[in-house]
C-alpha cells in the first residue's frame, strides 16, 4: 500500500493549508478564475488501479500536478485507506481537488465524506461531473472501473477539472447549508 504522495508536473502553486495544518473554512471553498486547481490527488483500490494510471498519467500531461496516493498493484488492497489518503491532501490542502476510482465509486465516496471539507460524489457522465463542481462545490470525484469505459472516464475527468464553482447566490447559500451541518456533526457519534 501507498500512502506517501509522489508528486509530478508544475502547476502547483496555491497556498491552502499542508505542513501548517488542516485547511480553514474559508481555504475550502471552491476554487475560481484564476485559482484554477492545479494539484490533484488521485488514489484507487485494485479494482480502479488500471484507471488510475492511465488517468493519472492524462492529468500529468494535462500539465496538473498529481499526487498518486497509491494503490500501486492490481492486488487486493481495503478502498477505504485510499479514500482516506486522497480526501486528506483535499482537506490539508495538499490538493485542490481529488479522483478516487474503485470498482463502483460507491464505497470510495462515502468514505472520502467522512473527512471535513470533503464533498465526494459519484459522477458517470460529463454533465453531473460538471454540475457537480459548479453547483455543489463537489471536490473528489469517484468513479467506478467496472461501470465505465476508459474513454468516457477520460472526459469525466476533463468536466470535472475545467468546471468552476459558479458563486452565485442560491449556489453560495446552499454550500453554506452544507457546511453548517459538516460543522454541527463533526466529531458527533458515528451513528454505527
Amino acid at each position: 500500500m501507498s500512502t506517501s504522495a509522489e508528486t509530478s508536473g508544475t502547476r502547483g502553486t496555491g497556498d491552502g493549508g499542508g505542513p501548517e495544518g488542516p485547511a480553514t473554512r474559508e481555504q475550502r471553498t471552491p476554487l475560481r478564475g484564476a485559482d484554477r486547481p492545479s494539484r490533484i490527488a488521485v488514489g484507487a483500490d485494485h479494482a480502479g488501479f488500471r484507471y488510475k494510471e492511465i488517468l493519472a498519467d492524462r492529468l500529468r500531461d494535462q500539465g496538473y500536478e498529481v499526487l498518486d496516493m497509491g494503490t500501486d498493484s492490481d492486488e487486493s488492497v481495503d478502498y477505504p485507506d485510499f479514500a482516506r489518503a486522497v480526501a486528506e491532501a483535499v482537506h490539508e490542502g495538499r490538493a485542490d481537488r481529488g479522483l478516487l476510482i474503485c470498482g463502483s465509486a460507491v464505497g470510495v465516496s462515502v468514505a472520502a465524506n467522512k473527512v471535513p471539507g470533503v464533498r465526494a460524489a459519484v459522477c458517470h457522465d460529463t454533465y453531473s461531473a460538471a454540475q457537480g463542481v459548479e453547483h455543489d462545490a463537489v471536490n473528489v470525484l469517484c468513479m467506478g472501473e467496472r461501470v465505465i469505459g476508459i474513454e468516457l472516464a477520460r472526459h469525466i475527468v476533463d468536466a470535472f477539472m475545467g468546471a468552476d464553482f459558479s458563486d452565485a447566490p442560491r449556489h453560495r447559500r446552499r454550500l453554506e447549508k452544507v457546511l453548517d451541518l459538516e460543522e454541527e456533526y463533526c466529531g458527533e457519534d458515528r451513528g454505527d
